[in-house]
């Protein structure tokens, strides 16, 4: 069985021990750039690993700067690529005037949590130093993505200062890893709570406390056996008042990703910084990845939001 759902034609993130370290899970399938003009792609923003590359576009017809929709990839934190169809609902930017920058980063096989989050506040220090060359705005940048990228996205949203999240090695460290707004889209929240709240829904599988469940890859152990680690991984841990303002969205059917991981992380933002730092919406029967939330009417409203904060 592959992991391609043809009826929804989206990947699907899957919960398996991967293969040798380059053999992918699976094909998934890629998005056509060709008939983008003014774009940028495989462009390195650091030089650590060939991993670290990002793709830039920009509108075609005005010369900005650009505000930057930033966007990162799913894919369970061990496979992806930021050209793969996960990127195609967020070109509906370059008709409204946005930059659209789609970053690769090291996957959970090539080297484990912090990596992936020091490449992309890497990634957001690189274009601030380098905005004038291609035309974008610094200082409006959001951070968006689905699951493990909306994980990310909510990282960078609350950990701009934490230090322990950055790696010098990766450059530009004159210049802010901040961004202005987030997108999250059903990423994990909490890690250790995810298989409690699957049973509870009566979906699954409830694998995420497994050896090699992709959290477990992710974090170089059993998620179990290193608590102290994984709260390190929750955005639930850096909630603070000077937060930017982050758009929530999760499926109310999602069997991988709990829809109460999101449900609680916007009840603690409300307790803890209060309700203008961030809007929550579930979607009603959409699963994890749904077209659901790809729609013209939905990308509106996230466009929405982009504009009210960006």
């Amino acid at each position: 069985m592959d992991n391609f759902d043809h009826r929804n034609q989206r990947p699907i993130e899957i919960h398996k021990k991967p293969g040798p370290m380059n053999e992918p899970f699976s094909q998934i399938p890629q998005a056509n750039v060709s008939h983008f003009h003014r774009k940028w792609l495989d462009v390195p923003y650091a030089n650590l690993s060939s991993t670290q590359k990002l793709d830039i576009y920009l509108p075609e017809d005005s010369e900005g700067p650009f505000p930057v929709v930033l966007h990162i990839h799913g894919g369970a934190f061990a496979i992806g690529d930021k050209r793969e169809i996960q990127i195609m609902p967020l070109f509906e930017g370059l008709k409204r005037g946005y930059a659209v920058v789609s970053v690769n980063y090291r996957l959970s096989g090539e080297a484990i949590f912090p990596a992936g989050l020091q490449d992309l506040k890497a990634s957001i220090r690189w274009l601030r130093a380098n905005q004038a060359q291609y035309h974008l705005d610094g200082n409006r940048i959001a951070a968006c993505g689905g699951s493990a990228g909306g994980n990310y996205a909510a990282m960078l949203c609350l950990t701009a200062n934490v230090m322990e999240f950055d790696d010098q090695s990766l450059g530009n460290l004159e210049y802010p890893c901040n961004v202005q707004a987030g997108v999250d889209w059903f990423g994990p929240t909490d890690f250790l709570k995810m298989d409690e709240q699957l049973a509870e829904s009566g979906l699954g599988p409830c694998d995420h406390n497994e050896e090699e469940s992709p959290e477990s890859r992710y974090l170089g152990a059993k998620i179990t056996d290193i608590p102290e680690k994984v709260q390190l991984a929750n955005p639930m841990t850096y909630i603070h008042e000077n937060m930017p303002p982050i758009l929530i969205q999760h499926g109310r059917m999602d069997h991988l990703v709990p829809v109460q991981q999101s449900i609680i992380f916007a009840k603690k933002i409300e307790k803890l910084v209060g309700p203008d730092r961030y809007e929550f919406e579930i979607i009603e029967n959409a699963d994890h990845g749904d077209p659901l939330f790809e729609t013209e009417e939905n990308m509106g409203r996230v466009f929405s939001f982009l504009d009210k904060h960006l």
